[in-house]
């Protein structure tokens, strides 16, 4: 098993897919946990963050971005934690007041997100206390036009969300909805190479050790996604259907066809890249690629989550 030179006060729970990682500090005056998973997690991630806190409060909830698989835990750890104050990325502050689900991607993307409440908003390029260590807050655009990443910079870890993974990064959302955001994504990882971290801790998979290989995958993955748009649009797709495959895990198929169907940026990648089949025929070849990846298996007329 790896060692990793982590603040001695940091614990972190690799989720999966469903549910990003979270990351819980307990030192210092305040414990802080970033991100809070997925919702149907929710029970999940109380039991986890309980268990760690020793009958301690949970004080600050911080999210590095507002996409449901790192915040829809947020309302179940505000109602547990009633003094729990919640920190958030500033560019979607006004929505997240106004409760906006189809504003925040939740409707469009056809997930699921309770409704939060927040204290104050995160500020990039200030630092901010976890447990006993300092931590940078970067902007860090591209997969989230409003995400963050943070960095210690004595341990050089960095929280990169899903700015990096150790396999490439998250998809880049706003090009589905009609935005250039690819050049973010090389900014964001430029910013990630002057940074030079030791370790990082990503939003999804184990924590690992950075190196500029790592960041070489990365790149080559996008220079992938802008010579063929339509490669990047593919695998948005599967993400969003494999997305709500681990949400249900075994659905029939004609009810996830239904919310394929009212699923609008499903629905923006079919017309904008895929017109030449119509939509329902364009979900089964989707559906079709998932089997042939070993992501889901179609029987008795259920899709099953593998």
């Amino acid at each position: 098993m790896a060692i990793f030179d982590l603040p001695p006060d940091m614990q972190v729970f690799e989720r999966g897919w469903l549910s990003a990682n979270n990351i819980l500090f307990t030192g210092g005056e305040q414990s802080v946990l970033i991100d809070s998973g997925y919702c149907t997690h929710s029970d999940q991630t109380l039991a986890l963050v309980e268990a760690a806190l020793h009958g301690r409060e949970l004080d600050l909830l911080v999210n590095t971005h507002l996409h449901s698989d790192h915040c829809g835990g947020n309302a179940a750890l505000q109602s547990r934690y009633q003094q729990l104050e919640t920190l958030i990325p500033p560019g979607q502050a006004k929505l997240v007041q106004d409760w906006n689900p189809l504003a925040l991607t939740y409707q469009p993307t056809g997930q699921l997100c309770p409704r939060f409440i927040f204290s104050d908003t995160l500020q990039p390029g200030s630092v901010i206390s976890f447990g006993v260590s300092q931590w940078e807050i970067h902007a860090a655009s591209g997969h989230d036009p409003h995400s963050v990443v943070f960095f210690e910079p004595i341990r050089k870890v960095l929280i990169s969300a899903d700015a990096l993974w150790q396999s490439g990064f998250g998809v880049v959302f706003p090009e589905l909805e009609g935005q250039q955001a690819f050049s973010d994504v090389a900014a964001t990882l430029s910013l990630i190479e002057t940074l030079a971290p030791r370790t990082v801790i990503p939003g999804h998979g184990p924590v690992f050790a950075y190196m500029p290989q790592v960041l070489a995958v990365a790149r080559d993955r996008l220079s992938a996604f802008i010579e063929s748009p339509e490669r990047h649009a593919r695998h948005a797709a599967k993400v969003l259907l494999k997305f709500k495959l681990l949400e249900l895990q075994e659905v029939a198929l004609v009810e996830f066809r239904a919310w394929a169907s009212a699923t609008t940026h499903l629905r923006h990648i079919q017309n904008n890249f895929f017109s030449e089949l119509d939509f329902e025929e364009w979900v089964d070849v989707m559906i079709a690629e998932l089997v042939r990846s070993n992501a889901a298996r179609v029987a008795d007329r259920l899709i099953v989550n593998i």
